[in-house]
């Protein structure tokens, strides 16, 4: 039974342009410097789908993105030689870009060790229309397979993995028409997100921030890690311990609005305290290699019947503060210290992915106009 609405499946539950479905994915080395994300969306409103394949490697990444016009069957996730197959659901997929003109390919096969953790809904308006809205799930687990560049395959062997799969409205695509929207007052985004893995537990932590830095989402979470994917129980809620009480604090590189690293301090329910260091290690990932931001290869932006490219970006040349490099990914070590109730320490070791985005006036940041860098 899986009818949501009184239509059939394949009709959308709103005709907003921009509902959507999408994965993301990625995976890293914790030792060596590749560094690689994934992105699938379909657009049901837009009739596109898109998907986006980089991967960072020394001092290059690498991007390969490909569009078509969106299919009828839901059960199609192919854009030309890209691919998301559904291998046991909520416990495997595979990633495939098979041969192809550009010299990108990838046979890449997650296998979670976690649960699907439910995110809370993002909600945002634009005066009063509703222009986010959605649900989003998070799931850790592990890589393996290949990676193709230029001829030369990279074997990826236990990779650290993070997906995540969300749906709803979000702005995408080509702007609506009217009157330009003002948003709520001062215009601006302060987002970090931060899931890490210690060992038998990950902290998961997000927050988007007002200009003042006053937080109008946050969450924080420590969810069970397994390492027989077999025992990963169902349900949302298994072995969660729920953060009531959450602060973070972001220190950013001179000149930039690139984090230089994260504290987080939560406490639980029953008194436990927790603080979680994290530090950038290697080189940034830049989320315009799969579509964020990016000037042509935005998501769902209609490229014709079917469409594909290659990007190869010189990170020693890259502006850190031009609107599309803004939003970046870093691979992270970390400790957990939890401070017990009865005053009992112990610590973990782990890694991680720290995301953040800013633009505009942030002031526990120190950022005063759309684009300024860190003093």
């Amino acid at each position: 039974m899986i009818h949501q609405t009184a239509e059939a499946v394949i009709i959308p539950s709103q005709s907003d342009r921009n509902f959507y479905e999408r994965h993301w994915m990625t995976g890293f080395e914790n030792t060596g410097d590749i560094f690689f994300e994934i992105g699938f969306g379909l657009y049901p409103n837009r009739h596109v789908m898109d998907g986006h394949f980089s991967v960072v490697i020394g001092n290059k990444q690498y991007a390969f993105h490909v569009s078509r016009r969106a299919p009828d069957d839901r059960i199609d996730t192919t854009v030309g030689p890209l691919s998301v197959t559904i291998e046991e659901p909520m416990r495997s997929l595979r990633f495939m870009v098979k041969d192809n003109e550009h010299n990108i390919s990838c046979d890449l096969r997650f296998t979670a060790i976690s649960i699907a953790h439910q995110e809370p809904h993002n909600t945002r308006y634009e005066g009063v229309h509703l222009i986010m809205y959605n649900t989003r799930f998070t799931q850790a687990g592990h890589w393996n397979g290949t990676i193709t560049v230029d001829g030369e395959i990279h074997h990826i062997e236990n990779a650290t993995a993070i997906r995540d799969k969300s749906w709803g409205v979000r702005p995408v695509g080509e702007p609506v028409g009217g009157a330009p929207g003002l948003m709520n007052g001062e215009p601006g985004v302060y987002w970090n997100w931060s899931p890490v893995m210690f060992g038998d537990q990950w902290l998961h932590f997000a927050t988007f921030q007002d200009p003042d830095g006053n937080p109008t989402q946050e969450s924080c979470e420590l969810v069970p890690l397994y390492d027989d994917p077999s025992n990963i129980p169902t349900g949302d809620d298994a072995g969660i311990i729920h953060m009531p009480s959450m602060s973070h604090h972001l220190t950013w590189n001179k000149g930039t609005r690139l984090s230089s690293g994260s504290t987080v301090n939560c406490s639980d329910k029953g008194g436990n305290r927790y603080e979680a260091k994290l530090t950038p290690f290697g080189r940034p990932f830049y989320m315009l290699g799969i579509g964020y931001n990016h000037p042509k290869w935005g998501h769902a932006v209609w490229q014709g019947e079917l469409a594909m490219d290659r990007e190869d970006f010189d990170l020693d040349a890259i502006d850190p503060l031009a609107y599309e490099h803004i939003h970046t990914h870093q691979r992270v070590t970390a400790t957990l210290e939890k401070t017990a109730a009865d005053g009992a320490k112990e610590s973990k070791s782990g890694y991680g992915v720290l995301e953040t985005i800013v633009i505009g006036r942030h002031d526990p940041s120190g950022f005063k106009e759309f684009f300024d860098g860190a003093e």
